[in-house]
């Protein structure tokens, strides 16, 4: 059965909530589990022309968040950062220009959910007045309405990040209308939206992997994927402990699958090279603050360097492309023939 729903995924035929979660059941290290991972590979080179990608972002502050999710540092509730502190303006635009001369195919800006919404559009407009004009800027900010997301696009950022995370509404103090109202909102505007499967944790049930993975789907992103929880240490969540790397490329393969040919771009974070053999084309180099780190300055802890996430693309047998992302601005073919 297995194998008659990997090739109906790579014949382009939208899969089922059943057959969906047959693939995620698949038992680790067999052969159904080889085939699906090696479907996926191939389906994520015809999708994106044989090229992966390297997004960089740069986190613009550190505060205790009132949001509460559960699984991030930022979270008021986990006491992890008790004092607020941001970047210059100097210092954001910085950072981004070095990952822009890094190679980084596009620079995300990344704030807290309360960070002050004026504010991020300033920061945003004077990094893209700083960068090449053909560089790709992306919003990973709080949930916004319509007129937000159009002064977005007007600020220069050609898409935003955002997701409706798993356990939203239980494990965040976020309501998850909210986050599909801004999913909306972001395509509404003419944003191109990047979205994922996360935060992963061994907890989360097959049927709500199915879930979220259908929500992404609805979502018509430029890339999906999958991404673990990483556990922040003494917060509630980390007695459940993280799901491996190996299960991480099961499961981001298994989105591949589902999500239709004209998604050119499947992620996986943190980066490793099991998932980019599994079919992950979009890696994320990191600076500055990070909700998965306990530390201000995640390149002195978790974060990776460009240089970092390209070698991995590479070890993974990945070409990687050279200038402004192909993700975000759809120059790929939408539909796609995996023979």
């Amino acid at each position: 059965m297995i194998d008659h729903v990997v090739t109906q995924a790579l014949e382009g035929d939208a899969l089922h909530a059943a057959e969906i979660a047959e693939l995620f059941q698949a038992p680790l290290f067999s052969r159904e589990s080889a085939l699906i991972l090696a479907a996926s590979r191939r389906l994520a080179e015809l999708a994106s022309q044989g090229q992966a990608e390297v997004h960089a972002q740069v986190g613009l502050n550190v505060a205790p968040c009132p949001n509460n999710c559960a699984f991030c540092s930022f979270a008021a509730v986990n006491g992890v950062f008790r004092e607020s502190r941001e970047l210059s303006v100097a210092q954001a635009v910085a950072r981004a220009r070095q990952f822009e001369q890094d190679g980084a195919n596009a620079i995300f800006i990344m704030a807290t959910a309360d960070y002050d919404f004026g504010k991020f559009i300033e920061m945003g407009r004077e990094i893209k007045r700083n960068l090449d004009p053909g560089t790709v800027l992306v919003a990973n900010v709080g949930d916004f309405d319509l007129a937000e997301a159009e002064r977005l696009k007007a600020a220069g950022f050609t898409g935003v990040y955002h997701a409706l995370r798993l356990g939203e509404g239980r494990d965040t103090g976020i309501a998850p209308e909210l986050r599909l109202a801004t999913m909306r909102h972001a395509r509404e505007a003419g944003l191109s939206l990047g979205t994922c499967l996360e935060p992963v944790g061994p907890e989360h049930t097959v049927a709500e992997l199915v879930e979220k993975t259908l929500v992404t789907r609805d979502a018509s992103p430029a890339y999906s994927g999958a991404a673990r929880r990483i556990s922040i240490p003494g917060t509630d969540l980390s007695r459940h402990g993280m799901v491996s790397e190996a299960r991480m490329a099961h499961l981001l393969a298994v989105v591949r699958l589902a999500l239709p040919h004209s998604v050119p771009g499947n992620c996986t974070h943190e980066p490793n090279v099991l998932g980019a053999a599994a079919g992950a084309n979009l890696l994320w180099a990191e600076s500055g603050s990070n909700p998965r780190d306990t530390h201000a300055e995640t390149e002195q802890q978790r974060g990776l360097t460009v240089a970092d996430c390209r070698n991995i693309l590479r070890e993974a047998e990945w070409r990687v492309l050279e200038g402004p992302s192909r993700f975000y601005t759809r120059t790929i073919p939408e539909r796609v023939t995996a023979g």
